[in-house]
């Protein structure tokens, strides 16, 4: 049970302030938007600081008081609307002596601070002087004692705001994922024409500390070499690369990239600059390609969130304020965190700490405590990253004859971003141990049906050339379908398996892919030849996998959608009186509606889960009329509601849209629009991408555990057929037998417990919806049946 918040003064409201500070980054407005609005929605009143620690000790103007409207349209906005600036007052006493002041001055007994370790450090000494600076106040009789009596104590929690993802114990900061994707773009762009050219080219990234956004970056683009701070090249670093490189043209690639952090180094500490590593490139003795560098700069920084940093800061604004309300004079400065997929607290001074250990670490050269000293994924994706680029190249890795497995690797179901790059990654594995990765090309229908066509099959080995750089690509390169094995033809499928002796099966797809696991793995006790480990990387924009919290392609549908959306409530707003209503995909699965709703800030969410009545539309229209009524004119006041494809039989987009426009009787316009499959499409995101190739290289070295694969082995372990997930805050690996039984409500195609749903009220709550009726469930079987002849 929480703690009990302090008590407040009699008629006073608890007064929370929201500041901005150090380098600006996507998703502090999403951040400052949630703060204001959690605060008013528990009662309190809500400030923002204007212009960082600056504003704290001016004051004044620089102090003001938000409501509810003045941070409407904020999650489309880039940087930071609040401002940030140095403050150098603040490092001495006098200015935090002035600070103090000025929050007291205000009533402000609690500061939610949005930056870097820098600012969440000042923050922390803040609190820790707070109850002698205000007795100095008083000693100096700039204010009275009965003036700080009410604020003895000072609440802060931490948000991280940093595009260079260098806080410990988190495994994002707020715009890390923004700005990955800026640089992402932009080496997309260069490689088309590095490729047109036959060129080199070198690509510095921020990251003086950190090379999360270099090594990201490396991975999702499939760069051919990435310098970062924590882990240098050894001494021979000239040689590593120049050999990487020339192996890479020699299989016939045309184009070379290099991403560098700004901070990279050798093991002696000494500066890796882009003209080194270009001169080292373009050496008329050495390789003599004609190499460019291109240096990104504050590129990285600008520009709107994406969806995955909209929804991050909404969510961690959100429990800021949780945290602050929960909080005693005893509480430790906690700071707001995520780990995989879940948002916690945790000890704000410990992560400045570990922080500043990895600086330490590397000038100390200590570069295997650096990177221990960076989260799991880092390590996984740092690890992933090495065996993809030196594929061939790393005959440390290679396992002996009798341990190489023939691997089919098989995309079921409907196409969604990462799905390309979770195979490139598979078949680099593969041939990095030496294994032999077959593409089914085209499912299960492909298999059954072309295996055996002339000249070319739907059953061929992979060539490295071939998926080289399939890194960036969206949708499927080998092909697939919905078709399920049985659909097929389960005898013909177990014959096909024997025929091209399969020991091991990598399937890739959505609900589908899921389902047909579960038929082979069935089918196991009647087929020899399906007796072999298989294991399922869920893709899907639906993300309804039961399983997993996270699906490859669900956050490039995201950034597909909520790019959307800006576009039409930038038209809705233009016209200031229009509601539009949008149809999103997703199945019987809520998930992408939900989690847009939140990155959008759409005033209502219908999902398949809650269902639609007629009474809830009519609750939500009345809102509306009610919103526009109050309204007079002022600009942003578009307003967006979504709705999930399948979230009820009879209310469909366009039939809410045309309810709505008879309501409002001419005073306010409604449109509805459907995005379609545009959602399915588009380049994969970088969060797809990289989560394709850590989640990927798991699957093969799950699969390669099992050397015995007789039949008694396979059918006695569990874990021989098995879906990979993030749970939590963990990777796992789940049995499939386990997943069909207990996780999975097969008529709706979806897991039986979808962690997302409580994401739904705080769609609600900051949207300002109020509580509206929710549709009763409906009565099934012989319930329904005695209900219409009245016998219940």
């Amino acid at each position: 049970m929480a703690p009990a918040p302090p008590p407040l003064l009699e008629g006073r409201k608890r007064r929370i302030a929201m500041m901005t500070s150090g380098g600006d980054s996507p998703g502090m407005n999403g951040a400052i938007r949630a703060v204001v609005r959690m605060a008013i929605e528990k009662g309190c009143e809500a400030y923002c600081v204007y212009e960082g620690y600056e504003g704290l000790v001016q004051g004044e103007n620089f102090i003001r008081k938000f409501e509810w409207p003045d941070v409407r349209g904020w999650l489309s906005e880039g940087g930071t609307l609040i401002g940030t600036a140095r403050c150098m007052a603040f490092y001495e006493r006098p200015g935090r002596l002035k600070a103090a002041k000025n929050m007291v001055l205000n009533g402000i007994d609690a500061l939610i601070i949005c930056g870097g370790d820098g600012s969440l450090t000042g923050a922390d000494k803040f609190r820790a002087e707070w109850p002698g600076l205000l007795h100095e106040l008083v000693e100096k009789k700039e204010l009275a004692a009965e003036q700080v009596e009410p604020f003895k104590h000072l609440n802060i929690v931490g948000l991280v705001g940093s595009i260079d993802n260098d806080m410990s114990g988190t495994d994002a900061t707020i715009g890390c994922y923004s700005a990955l994707s800026r640089i992402c773009e932009m080496v997309d762009y260069i490689e088309a024409t590095a490729s047109s050219h036959s060129r080199a080219f070198v690509i510095e990234v921020m990251g003086r500390h950190c090379g999360w956004l270099a090594l990201m970056a490396g991975v999702a683009t499939g760069a051919d070499f990435v310098f970062i701070p924590e882990k240098p090249r050894a001494e021979n670093w000239r040689d590593e690369m120049c050999k990487i490189v020339a192996r890479h043209r020699q299989i016939g690639k045309r184009k070379t990239i290099v991403i560098v952090a700004e901070g990279a180094h050798d093991q002696d500490g000494n500066k890796i600059s882009p003209e080194m590593i270009k001169d080292l490139l373009a050496d008329k003795t050495g390789l003599a390609l004609d190499t460019r560098i291109t240096t990104l700069g504050h590129v990285q920084r600008g520009g709107v969130a994406c969806a995955y940093d909209r929804y991050l800061a909404t969510l961690q604004g959100v429990e800021a304020v949780k945290a602050v309300l929960e909080a005693t004079p005893e509480t430790p400065t906690p700071f707001i965190a995520i780990t995989e997929n879940k948002i916690c607290r945790k000890p704000l001074v410990q992560a400045v700490l570990d922080t500043k250990e990895v600086a330490k670490a590397i000038e100390a050269h200590d570069f295997d405590r650096a990177m221990s000293l960076r989260d799991t994924e880092f390590s996984d994706i740092y690890d992933s990253y090495m065996t993809t680029t030196t594929t061939d190249l790393n005959d440390a890795m290679r396992l002996p004859p009798q341990k190489h497995m023939r691997i089919a690797i098989i995309h079921v179901g409907a196409p969604a971003g990462g799905v390309n790059a979770a195979t490139r990654a598979a078949v680099a594995y593969c041939l990095t141990r030496g294994h032999t990765p077959i593409a089914i090309h085209n499912g299960f229908a492909g298999f059954v049906r072309h295996h055996d066509d002339k000249p070319l099959g739907s059953v061929r080995e992979f060539d490295w050339l071939e998926v080289d750089n399939w890194a960036s690509k969206g949708g499927s390169e080998i092909g697939m379908n919905r078709e399920l094995p049985k659909d097929s033809g389960m005898e013909t499928v177990a014959a096909l398996f024997k025929q091209y002796n399969f020991d091991g099966l990598f399937l890739i797809g959505g609900f589908e892919a899921f389902h047909a696991l579960s038929q082979l793995r069935q089918a196991r006790e009647k087929y020899s030849s399906l007796c072999i480990p298989m294991t399922l990387l869920p893709a899907t924009i639906s993300n309804n996998v039961p399983g997993t919290e996270y699906s490859l392609g669900s956050d490039t549908c995201l950034n597909e959608l909520v790019r959307y959306c800006d576009t039409i409530k930038q038209s809705a707003s233009a016209s200031r009186r229009r509601v539009f209503v949008i149809e999103t995909q997703g199945g019987r699965s809520g998930y992408i509606a939900t989690l847009a709703g939140l990155a959008v800030g759409a005033v209502a969410v219908y999902t398949p889960e809650e269902g639609i009545s007629i009474d809830m539309l009519a609750a939500d229209i009345k809102h509306l009329k009610q919103v526009f009524k109050e309204d007079s004119g002022q600009s942003r006041a578009g307003r967006l509601i979504l709705i999930n494809e399948k979230a009820s039989p009879v209310y469909h987009a366009k039939l809410i849209a045309d309810m709505i426009r008879q309501e409002a009787q001419n005073r306010f316009e409604t449109r509805d629009a459907l995005p379609g499959h545009v959602q399915q499409g588009g380049t994969p995101s970088p969060m797809d991408r990289t989560r394709a190739v850590r989640l990927a290289i798991k699957c093969i070295e799950h699969l390669e555990k099992y050397e015995d694969r007789a039949d008694s082995t396979i059918l006695g372990d569990p874990q021989s057929s098995t879906v990979i997930g993030i749970k939590g805050a963990s990777v796992v690996f789940t049995a499939m037998k386990d997943v069909e039984e207990h996780e999975t409500d097969w008529p709706n195609r979806r897991p039986k417990n979808e962690f997302w749903l409580g994401l739904k009220d705080v769609v609600d709550v900051l949207s300002g919806r109020p509580e509206v009726p929710r549709p009763e469930s409906p009565l099934m079987g012989w319930k329904a049946k005695d209900n219409k002849r009245g016998l219940i």
